[in-house]
C-alpha cells in the first residue's frame, strides 16, 4: 500500500492503544520516520524537537482527550493532523475541531478507513511542499533580478554605460563563465566594492 514518495514524510502516532499502533503502522509500511507517543506530554516535547508531516491522535488520551492537543498542533506547526476519536463523541470533536483544519474520523473505524485519511494527509503534505518549493524559487529569482539590477545601474552609473550596454555586459560574463546571471552580478559587485 506504500508508495515510493511516503519515505520522505514523516509520522507521530499518539496512543495509548498497542493495538491502535499496530493498526496504523501497518498501513504506513515503508515510512522511514514513524515515531510513537503514548500521551499528549511526550507528544508535545517530541514535536518540539522535531518537524512531522503528520500527527496521528487515538483520543482519548491518558492525560487529555486528543481535542487540545490536535488544535495545538495546527496551530504550532504545519503538520496535518488526523484526530480518531471514539463514535459517540465524533460529533463533538469534528465540530470543535474542523475549523483548524483536523481531519477526524470515528472509531472503531470501518477497514482502510484510517489508511485513506493518512493518504489523504499525505497528498496535502506533498502540495504544501511543491508549493513551499515554488515560493522559495520565486523568491531566491526576485533576489537575483534585483542585485542584477542593482549592478547595471552601478555600471551605468560608475563605468558610464547605457542600460543595455549593462545587461549585455552581465549577460556576457554569465555566458562566459558558465554561471548564473546573479552570479556574475555579484562578481562585478565584489570587484567595484
Amino acid at each position: 500500500m506504500s508508495k515510493k514518495d511516503d519515505i520522505y514524510h514523516s509520522i507521530l502516532i499518539v496512543s495509548s492503544s498497542e493495538q491502535f499502533v499496530l493498526l496504523v503502522k501497518r498501513s504506513l509500511a515503508g515510512f522511514v520516520t514513524i515515531d510513537i507517543r503514548k500521551n499528549a506530554v511526550l507528544a508535545r516535547r517530541c514535536i518540539l524537537e522535531r518537524y512531522y508531516d503528520i500527527v496521528v491522535i487515538d483520543s482519548p488520551l491518558p492525560d487529555e482527550n486528543g481535542e487540545e492537543f490536535a488544535i495545538d498542533v495546527t496551530e504550532k506547526s504545519s503538520a496535518s493532523v488526523l484526530l480518531v476519536t471514539p463514535r459517540d463523541g465524533f460529533e463533538d470533536s469534528l465540530s470543535t475541531v474542523t475549523d483548524h483544519g483536523v481531519l477526524v474520523v470515528p472509531k472503531p473505524a470501518p477497514r482502510g478507513r484510517i489508511d485513506k485519511a493518512v493518504r489523504y494527509l499525505i497528498a496535502i503534505q506533498d502540495k504544501i511542499h511543491m508549493l513551499e518549493t515554488k515560493a522559495r524559487r520565486a523568491e531566491e529569482k526576485l533576489e537575483e533580478m534585483r542585485l542584477v539590477n542593482k549592478v547595471k545601474f552601478l555600471l551605468i552609473e560608475k563605468e558610464h554605460m547605457t542600460e543595455d550596454e549593462a545587461h549585455r555586459y552581465i549577460g556576457k560574463l554569465a555566458m562566459d563563465n558558465g554561471i548564473s546571471r546573479g552570479s556574475a552580478a555579484r562578481s562585478i559587485l565584489d570587484e567595484m566594492e
